[in-house]
């Protein structure tokens, strides 16, 4: 009764990525060696090969106090120690967000702890994470299961505050406890948890993020900004016994619901407690029917499939785990959970490296593979030559020469005017360069800080933001068209190719935007609702706007960061394709002219010479049994797929 399937899942799943680590790597040997190189395409395998190594697979579990966030991930994570591990007892919950992952780089596991007071300070957590400075670092044993625990106990603590310096640090009052003592409220001691433990699902890259209720999503804007919109699924804990709270479809409207746009089929809701209606005197029959009628209302209500909602009770799982209860784990429903977890949320992550990373390989591997059996076809006809050559046949070498020069002289002249091609691409790159120049974003950035400043009022930061997004779209609708431009220069590139060589007619790659569109928008939206949110004057509240609007501006300049990377990517492969092919048949013709210039002075090197290309023909065809074998490998459907259990999931099919 443990995490076996989900656990069985993402090993193969890791072991799936590295086989494909070892094809990416084996290619890029492969290519060395034929030389068939080049700085550009060895760039892409190298980022192919960083998006294997670091990918991971975050769950993040959200919703309002006392929802049984931190009970389901103790079931489902720390059951083996016998006991909770995070503090999920009554009164006693998780104050800060706290993630949960395995650091290769750590000695020992450990528990670091960010002071709330540096939400004072200008930097994000994302900033404060690259340092272990400023934060309280405790040590890790898993051997002491009880030591562990009193350290976890550290995310539940809180501190007394005066009103006002609780308001300074972003908090609403009135979302808060009252202290004892007068005018003080209780916050939480620490912004943020990072946990580093040594968990097998946590090894092979499972990332688990724990929120607080809204005070944390409300309050600590990158939760809402980076750190949700980037986990492969959100699990929004419910209870059974309340159904969907007023406080409940507040966070779902204002931070979860809209994150599901650019990847479907991410967003569950998890129906916990619903131990609670076990002992109803109407019996099991009622009770399952309860549970199914409050699911199906979930689902309407959020707007969710039906399979999304889960209901569940954490409690009983737990305790089940701990004592070998086989029949308290089953009416736990925490299996229907972990099949999820590994038939949907797993299965989106392969399919999203299948059309990321696995496609891009296939297309780069097959197109190598033609370039070597181009290469080899040469050979085989420069040896049937050979072996067809009778006495001195100098006209018919002569012929023979005549005919390749002319073949080179055209994949020479198409070489220069790829070049010429690949300069005029340069230039409108340059014009896309200047839509996205790093100065611009910067001039944005502080004009809407210079408003903010002039005016602290909800007008003044409403329209400070709408004119910050305004110049964004702006720019943006500019940096489309030059895109635009440039893809119709390319496709007209490939098409004047694919109509000269049509056995050989590659696809024109394009420089797409849309995602970065979708992405900006979302930002955009959650600006506006933080606009809807604030008061009538902001003095009271100025670090929580402060914040907000530096952890957005942050997230954009982000965003303009990894457009300009994949300009810069696109503008230096849009044409490789192209410029191998010719390249790589101009240097066969250059050779073949050489050989059959030494058949003409030396008959006696015929027959030395036919050896020779045998030798070299059998090379050839060795190098593509293994291209042929790389490809099998890749082509091999990821470990969900082959055991198939499809998952329809639209976005995995972007590549983003």
């Amino acid at each position: 009764m443990s995490l076996e399937r989900l656990s069985q899942q993402v090993d193969d799943f890791v072991a799936w990525k590295r086989v494909l680590i070892r094809e990416i790597t084996r290619y890029r040997g492969w290519l060395e060696t034929n030389r068939l190189s080049s700085p550009a395409l060895l760039a892409r395998l190298e980022r192919a090969l960083l998006r294997l190594r670091s990918d991971q697979i975050t769950l993040a579990f959200v919703g309002e106090f006392s929802r049984g966030k931190t009970e389901l991930i103790n079931a489902l994570f720390f059951s083996h120690y016998g006991q909770r591990m995070l503090p999920s007892q009554a009164g006693r919950t998780t104050m800060c967000p706290t993630e949960l992952f395995f650091d290769s780089r750590a000695e020992q596991g450990y528990l670091r702890l960010l002071p709330i007071e540096t939400r004072l300070g200008e930097l994000s957590v994302a900033e404060h994470k690259r340092s272990s400075e400023g934060w309280l670092h405790l040590t890790l044993d898993p051997a002491n299961p009880e030591n562990m625990a009193q350290a976890f106990s550290q995310v539940a603590k809180v501190k007394a505050l005066p009103v006002m310096q609780a308001i300074e640090l972003g908090f609403h009052p009135h979302q808060l406890e009252p202290a004892e003592a007068e005018r003080h409220v209780l916050v939480p001691a620490w912004r943020h948890a990072l946990v580093n433990l040594d968990h097998p699902l946590l090894r092979n890259g499972l990332r688990v993020l724990d929120t607080p209720g809204l005070n944390a999503l409300g309050c600590e804007p990158e939760l809402t900004l980076s750190m949700l919109p980037n986990a492969e699924a959100v699990l929004f804990m419910l209870a059974a016994d309340s159904g969907v709270t007023a406080s409940d479809m507040m966070i779902w409207k204002q931070h979860i619901g809209q994150l599901d746009e650019d990847r479907p089929q991410r967003l569950f809701a998890v129906l916990n407690k619903i131990d609670v209606l076990w002992d109803d005197l109407d019996g099991s029959a009622h009770m399952s029917g309860e549970v199914e009628r409050i699911r199906r209302l979930t689902a309407e209500q959020l707007g969710l499939d039906e399979h999304s909602v889960l209901p569940l009770s954490a409690k009983q799982a737990l305790l089940a785990k701990v004592r070998g209860d086989v029949a308290l784990f089953e009416r736990s429903r925490l299996a229907d959970l972990e099949t999820l977890l590994c038939e949907r949320i797993v299965a989106q992550k392969e399919q999203l490296l299948e059309g990321q990373v696995v496609g891009q390989i296939l297309g780069l591997l097959t197109n190598s593979q033609q370039l070597l059996q181009q290469r080899l076809d040469k050979v085989l006809e420069q040896h049937y030559q050979l072996s067809e050559r009778k006495g001195n046949n100098a006209q018919v070498l002569a012929g023979l020469s005549a005919r390749v020069r002319v073949e080179h002289d055209l994949h020479h002249k198409r070489l220069l005017g790829l070049r010429t091609n690949q300069s005029l691409l340069q230039r409108q790159s340059e014009l896309l360069r200047a839509a996205l120049h790093v100065h611009r974003l910067e001039a944005h950035v502080q004009q809407v800080q210079h408003h903010l400043k002039s005016s602290w009022t909800t007008l003044g930061i409403n329209r400070a933001i709408l004119a910050f997004f305004s110049v964004l779209d702006a720019d943006l609708d500019h940096l489309e068209r030059e895109a635009a431009m440039a893809n119709k220069m390319v496709a007209a590139i490939y098409e004047r190719h694919n109509q000269e060589d049509p056995l050989h007619a590659v696809e024109a790659p394009s420089l797409r935007l849309q995602p970065y569109r979708r992405e900006l928008q979302q930002l955009k939206e959650q600006a506006d609702l933080f606009r809807l949110q604030i008061k009538t004057l902001l003095t009271e509240q100025r670090s929580l706007t402060r914040r907000f609007l530096t952890t957005l501006a942050q997230a954009v300049v982000d965003l303009h960061q990894r457009m300009r990377e994949a300009l810069e990517h696109w503008n230096a492969e849009a044409l490789l394709p192209l410029l191998h092919y010719h390249r790589d048949r101009k240097q066969l013709l250059e050779q073949h002219l050489l050989e059959l210039r030494t058949l003409s002075q030396d008959s006696h090197q015929a027959q030395v010479r036919g050896q020779i290309l045998s030798r070299y023909a059998e090379q050839l065809g060795s190098q593509l049994s293994q291209a042929n074998d790389m490809l099998r490998i890749l082509r091999r459907p990821a470990p969900m797929l082959s055991r198939g259990k499809v998952v329809t999931l639209p976005s995995a099919q972007q590549s983003g």
